[in-house]
Parts: structure tokens; sequence; C-alpha cells
């Protein structure tokens, strides 16, 4: 497909509470030098905790997942509230642990988690048109919540993987920028910072699932 279309839902800025940038950055990075273009959304709520990235530790702020977004869209962003299906060919996801905070509840509830209702929409709306979704690190979550019984991956952690059964997902290891594809659901998935330490492997992950989704197009 020429120029292929992608929603590109951010979580907000930042590993520990927020979309992981080097992962967001490279999705980006990967869908532009792939011929494809790109809109960022996320949610409009506030965040489910701020962290201080020099210390590791809550600061007691309150941020907004929109506003903290627009820092990695560099101010181009809109409310996922208004994301449309049909204007695009794909969704996809980066990691960080504001997927697993801000976007569904994974980090606090685990298998029993909650998906945030706009995520939940415009998953639902891809997949009923048949359009591929995509997953960095430990953002699959949200899509094995919603869709049950994808084929994917978070690289090879016993614990989560094991949630992931118990969601009806069926886990597959890989390695960093290993992507795992569903052809069946149009859900691909890769590890990244799950598996790997270095940037050059989130690039190479970034880029396996790009490829991939245009591949299911």
């Amino acid at each position: 497909m020429t120029n292929p279309r992608f929603a590109v839902v951010l979580a907000g800025c930042g590993v520990q509470d927020g979309s992981e940038i080097h992962e967001a950055v490279s999705l980006l990075l990967a869908i532009d030098r792939q011929g494809g273009t790109y809109r960022c959304f996320a949610p409009d709520i506030a965040q489910h905790d701020v962290i201080d990235h020099r210390t590791g530790k809550p600061s007691g702020a309150a941020r907004n997942v929109l506003t903290e977004s627009a820092r990695i869209a560099r101010g181009k962003i809109e409310p996922l509230s208004a994301f449309k299906a049909d204007e695009f060919e794909a969704l996809a996801f980066p990691g960080g642990f504001g997927a697993a905070k801000n976007l569904c509840s994974f980090a606090s509830d685990g298998a029993a988690c909650t998906v945030q209702p706009d995520v939940a929409r415009a998953i639902l709306a891809m997949h009923a048109a048949a359009k591929p979704i995509g997953a960095l690190c430990i953002a699959p979550v949200i899509v094995a919540a919603v869709l049950k019984g994808c084929r994917l991956t978070i690289g090879n952690d016993g614990g989560t993987a094991a949630a992931l059964e118990s969601m009806g997902a069926h886990h597959v290891e890989a390695t960093a920028a290993g992507a795992v594809v569903d052809a069946a659901h149009k859900v691909v998935t890769a590890p990244c910072y799950m598996t790997g330490t270095r940037l050059s492997e989130i690039a190479d992950g970034a880029a396996a699932v790009v490829a991939a989704m245009i591949g299911l197009m």
C-alpha cells in the first residue's frame, strides 16, 4: 500500500509513567522510513501517577496524558476521543509503563485489568475493519484485554506471559526485535525494551512491527 496512514496512541511522556520515548520515536521513524504517515493521539485524562525519572520515586505531582504526550508529538497531538478508524490503515502503541497505567490498569490489576474506554473503542473499530494493530513492549497487554485469543509477545517474562495466557492470549517468546504476527487477528507485537537493552534493538523491533503491519494491509 502506498503511504499507509498510521494512528499512534501515546500514554504520556517517559518510561516510568507514560510512553517509552525511545520506542515512540523509533515507531514514528519506522513509519516515516517505510513510506507511511502518522498522526498521534492520546486520551485526555489524568495520569495514574507521576514519577521523578531521576529518582524513580513518585513526585506527588498531577499531569494530563494528552498534554504530556504532546512533548513526544512536538505539539501535534489529538484527543483519542476524536479517532476515526476510517481515516487510517493501521493503529500502533509504543510501550512504557504508561501503557499499563494510563491506557489500561494492568500495572495495578494484572489479568483483571480494564482498558481506558477510548483505547478500547479504537482497537475494536480497527479490528472490525480488519486493519492491523501493532504494539511494542508491555503494550500488547492492552490488545490482549480487548481482543481475546490473540497470538502475541511481551518477550520472555514468565509472570507477564502467564497473565496474558490467563486473559485468553497465546504468548510466544521473542527477542527484542522479533516481531510476532497474528495474521488472523491482524495483530503484530515485539518485546523491544521488555527484553532489549540497546537502542538499536528497539529501533529494529519497531521497524519489524511496522513492516509486518504494512504486509497485512
